[in-house]
């Protein structure tokens, strides 16, 4: 794996940078995560798919901060055959959930805003379940299957291009052929990235169409509010994704590749929750009113 290059002095402030990090990851996920499953009134169809986003975003950060802290303490970059496929499983895992997820997002949107009379009529507690299980099963196949193409290779060396383990940098270290593994990855991104953007354009032009023809200020206001926040989040996830995976087929720069991909673990885990949170106005509020119990709450003990 790549040297980090932080010296021993600096090493520790870095392993601390990057603890709070991942504690502010964590912390932030879960307060949308809890917010949503402990709340009733919010378990409605565009909740319960956001649910899974901040699940997702625990899952990537989980794959890079726990090592990269650990390798920044010991001032060591080496990691083991298991925990390296584990690793890349996990992080190849958070960026198709990413994709699936925000696609079906703004699908629900689409439907909500374009088709508000059939929304409920599709949308049923019963097909959600199958929507939301479909997106998991949709992830773990198609991923799962490009590492099970990887595992039947001898690697013959462990000196990774990327700060972290990952398919397109462990099918470089393979000694065999990997024209298949490469064909097959290539469909699999052109797949999940043109599928996502073509029903992203889709659904959002619809949207777009609606609102400008929708006469009530309020409606139309509440819409692209809403829709304009997670296109936000889908374009620069879209964007930075796309560039990671072409870095590897093209020359550019070593510094600029492994920050881009590095970015795309720490980035979108730490904005997601505080974008849906602070704009989202029925999570701000359920947020907003909780911490304030708890903080009545403290201060009724401590007067105690």
């Amino acid at each position: 794996m790549e040297s980090l290059d932080i010296s021993p002095f600096f090493s520790h402030f870095a392993a601390l940078f990057g603890s709070l990090t991942y504690c502010l990851i964590i912390t932030c996920n879960m307060t949308v995560l809890l917010t949503i499953a402990l709340d009733r009134q919010l378990h409605k169809p565009m909740y319960l798919l956001l649910i899974n986003l901040p699940i997702n975003d625990m899952i990537g950060a989980t794959a890079l901060f726990p090592h990269l802290i650990h390798s920044i303490v010991s001032q060591s970059t080496s990691i083991s055959n298991l925990a390296c496929y584990l690793q890349a499983l996990l992080v190849h895992l958070y960026c198709g959930g990413s994709l699936i997820i925000l696609t079906v997002m703004a699908f629900d949107r689409y439907l909500a805003i374009c088709r508000p009379l059939r929304y409920h009529t599709l949308m049923t507690p019963s097909n959600l379940r199958w929507i939301i299980a479909g997106m998991w099963l949709t992830d773990v196949a198609l991923v799962g299957s490009l590492f099970l193409m990887l595992t039947r290779f001898r690697l013959c060396s462990w000196r990774l291009a990327d700060l972290y383990c990952n398919n397109p940098s462990l099918v470089k270290l393979a000694c065999e052929n990997t024209t298949a593994n490469n064909v097959y990855g290539l469909l699999i991104t052109v797949l999940m990235q043109g599928t996502s953007m073509l029903t992203v354009l889709f659904t959002y032009g619809h949207i777009l169409l609606t609102c400008i023809l929708n006469r009530q200020a309020d409606a139309r206001s509440k819409a692209l509010r809403t829709c304009g926040t997670h296109l936000v989040v889908f374009v620069v996830f879209e964007l930075t994704t796309l560039f990671s995976v072409l870095s590897h087929r093209l020359s550019v720069s070593p510094f600029l590749r492994r920050s881009v991909g590095v970015s795309i673990l720490v980035f979108p885990p730490i904005l997601n929750p505080l974008i849906y949170g602070i704009n989202t106005k029925e999570i701000r509020n359920k947020v907003v009113k909780a911490f304030s119990r708890k903080t009545k709450k403290f201060k009724n003990k401590t007067c105690a």
